[in-house]
């Protein structure tokens, strides 16, 4: 080996040589790597703690650096060509491209969409990418830090040492670039971030991350190439006309750790909860599923509503591959894949988002704006650009690289107002002195404006507990874009209602008509979900009065009752069966109560009621419209009936009677729109429900007499705490 002469390789200034040793420098390519000086070509490598540096190029013999100041840093004489690095350590040689020899990778046209917050395939620009430069396979990663005084990426793959591979800013921006030659999927790595006042914050996972550590670890992951072919046109292609306001949608809620567990109570992967869920959905009569978060968190008693990976799917439950695999098994058998996504707050851990480079970057600096009380996480800063179009990003990630067929977005009422959840003094009014937080609207707005345009047929759904006008109004008509919105009200009236003793229940009847006065201001799914069933609510089995029967009868009339009333459905997973315990999401479903017959009775009933719903237009084709719901008998306080009417042009109507006392009623007369027979498609009370089977024999006779304001009626027997279905049988 022969060895490099020094004398024109230009010493580092004083200031520059300490702030490269103490990890402050920020701009590295100009002093590391090769440079072309005006006595020839020279380099600089920085390895603290290797013992020597041999330059190494094609034809030559290895030439040693000399070591210089500060310490670590070994310079010397470059001939012209590639050349790799072998580094000397302690335990053994390192050989490999100097990471410093790479120009810039990430492209004029990214820095400038990032910089003004337009770039809407971020994932591709930022976080970790493996790519090829000059010849040579490594990873390109990128993050935005524009308040930090230096990044670098660190791993395994340097012994998590910040100095070793310092990011090289890009532009004005904030951007940070670093190619580093010969990495590959599967390597941890976080960033280290000195802030502007020169301080060292705890290091900082990827906000790109496309793959993560299985918490209690915190390191990101260099993800996989893209590998998953997908076969799922014919899906892609008819899910529109699947998720329409016109298409029957009942969804199957569930937490995908807790839905079933493994032999040794382990949570199932992707392709095991696929081979298990995905039957069990179909045969159930369910159109979609929708799974509680599935970006990455730190914290699984969240169930995933504080996550901080928003672009990769939790590692729980397998590789990104494996969640690209289970939805493309749910298409396979014609279910859609609803997640939910959380883009209102975040959590303050430290390896987070939080102040991630010294600063208030993706959260307000006024915690005013910036911190949720009820949840102690932060709040996203709507209004920077940046911070939108990251949100919107990950949006169209799931969307787009998932396949997923919408996004259900949590906590939409906590966005939309400055003082939600707060007291006077604790919030900061909008610049016109008002409660709506503007920002978070046209961060909404802009958000399904954007999904609609590139991704057609994805819909769109907001958890909003409010009466804030045209959630579900196009943003072109001044709305928020959504295609559905969860009808919490519909929800609470209803099961305030359920709860009481049936003896009372006459003095508060309208708490079950209410939701038609506003069903139509929205396009609404009605949901009964995991929130009514957590936190010492009990299930909704529990939420039934009376003894062990009319529990499950109160049930059974209530789900009869919403899949028959205008709205999509959603009901959390175990309600099916009648769960009797609240969920626990350590746990799984008490499938074993399948072996009661009441809890087989009730498991029957929600399938015939998906399959009923489905099979007539007049139950679905008119949930969105007024002229497709009439009431037939609104007001009989005493008795605690409900009748109705759902009908739309060309199709069969469908009258539904409900009963919400335990008393059979004889002879009951229901005014009718036509003469004829009305068959009993569905009766809650029957004996393979776990009735009582009292009913009508499979239908009645109408009578061509008014009644009730109607042409023809009906007289019916009415089972304790039942609900009955007929439709009109004409002979077609």
């Amino acid at each position: 080996m022969s060895e490099a002469t020094v004398e024109r390789v230009p010493p580092l200034a004083m200031e520059t040589a300490a702030a490269l040793a103490e990890g402050r420098w920020g701009t590295p390519a100009a002093i590391l790597g090769p440079h072309q000086g005006t006595a020839g070509r020279y380099l600089r490598a920085y390895v603290p703690g290797a013992e020597a540096v041999f330059v190494r190029q094609e034809g030559r013999d290895d030439v040693r650096l000399r070591p210089a100041e500060p310490d670590g840093l070994f310079v010397g004489d470059l001939a012209a060509g590639s050349y790799c690095l072998a580094i000397r350590w302690p335990g053994g040689e390192q050989v490999g491209e100097d990471p410093y020899a790479f120009g810039p990778l990430l492209g004029e046209l990214d820095l400038h969409l990032i910089g003004e917050g337009r770039h809407l395939e971020l994932a591709r620009a930022l976080g970790a990418n493996a790519c090829t430069a000059e010849g040579v396979a490594g990873v390109r990663f990128a993050v935005w830090a524009p308040n930090a005084r230096r990044v670098s990426v660190v791993g395994s793959f340097n012994s998590w040492d910040g100095r070793r591979h310092p990011m090289n800013r890009r532009g004005d921006g904030g951007v940070w670039e670093l190619f580093i030659p010969r990495l590959g999927s599967g390597e941890l790595y976080k960033y280290e971030i000195i802030d502007r006042d020169g301080h060292l914050l705890p290091q900082k996972a990827d906000p790109l991350a496309r793959a993560a550590e299985l918490p209690p670890g915190t390191a990101s992951i260099v993800p996989r190439p893209a590998s998953h072919v997908w076969g799922d046109e014919a899906w892609m292609t008819t899910r529109a006309n699947r998720q329409a306001p016109d298409a029957p949608m009942s969804i199957y809620e569930l937490h995908p750790g807790s839905w079933v567990r493994g032999p040794n109570s382990d949570m199932l992967d992707w392709r095991n909860l696929a081979d298990r869920l995905v039957p069990y959905v179909k045969a159930m009569g369910f159109t979609h599923v929708e799974l509680m978060p599935v970006a990455e968190h730190p914290f699984t008693g969240s169930w995933g509503y504080q996550p901080l990976g928003l672009f990769a799917p939790t590692r729980r439950f397998g590789e990104p591959e494996d969640f690209a695999l289970f939805v493309e098994a749910c298409h396979r058998e014609e279910i859609g894949v609803i997640v939910d996504w959380v883009p209102a707050h975040f959590p303050s851990d430290a390896h987070g988002l939080a102040r991630f480079d010294g600063t208030a970057l993706y959260e307000h600096e006024d915690p005013r704006e910036g911190f949720h009380k009820d949840w102690n996480t932060l709040i996203y800063n709507f209004g920077r650009r940046e911070v939108s179009n990251f949100l919107i990003a990950s949006a169209l990630h799931w969307l787009e690289h998932f396949h997923v067929d919408g996004l259900r977005v949590d906590a939409v009422a906590s966005m939309l107002y400055r003082d939600y959840s707060r007291q006077p003094g604790e919030w900061v009014p909008n610049h016109l002195g008002g409660r709506e937080n503007l920002e978070a609207v046209a961060f909404l707005r802009e958000l399904n404006t954007l999904v609609a345009q590139r991704q057609p047929g994805a819909v769109m759904i907001a958890e909003e507990s409010t009466a804030w006008p045209g959630v579900t109004r196009p943003t072109s008509e001044g709305g928020l874009g959504f295609a559905y919105k969860w009808n919490m009200g519909w929800m609470h009236d209803t099961l305030h209602y359920l709860q009481r003793d049936p003896l009372y229940r006459r003095h508060h009847h309208d708490e079950m008509t209410f939701g038609l006065v506003y069903a139509f201001s929205e396009q609404f799914v009605l949901p009964l979900s995991h929130d009514e069933v957590v936190h010492g609510k009990g299930s909704l089995l529990e939420k039934m009065p009376g003894d062990l029967w009319q529990k499950f009868a109160g049930l059974r009339a209530y789900f009869a009752f919403m899949w028959t009333h205008p709205g999509k459905k959603l009901l959390f997973m175990g309600g099916e069966i009648a769960q009797r315990r609240e969920w626990n999401h350590d746990g799984e479903i008490d499938w074993d109560l399948l072996e009661d017959p009441l809890h087989r009775g009730m498991q029957a009933l929600v399938g015939d009621l998906n399959r009923l719903y489905a099979a007539w237009p007049a139950l679905h084709a008119s949930d969105a419209v007024p002229e497709g719901f009439r009431w037939l008998i609104q007001d009989d306080r005493e008795n605690s009936v409900y009748a109705y009417l759902r009908e739309v042009p060309g199709e069969k109507p469908v009258v539904t009677v409900v009963n919400l006392t335990p008393v059979t009623r004889w002879n009951y007369r229901i005014g009718v729109p036509a003469a004829g027979r009305w068959r009993e498609v569905l009766n809650s009370d029957a004996g393979v429900y776990g009735g009582s089977d009292v009913g009508n024999g499979g239908g009645v006779q109408a009578r061509a007499e008014a009644h009730g304001g109607e042409p023809a009626f009906i007289e019916v027997v009415l089972p304790p705490l039942g609900a009955l279905v007929f439709v009109l049988d004409d002979g077609a």
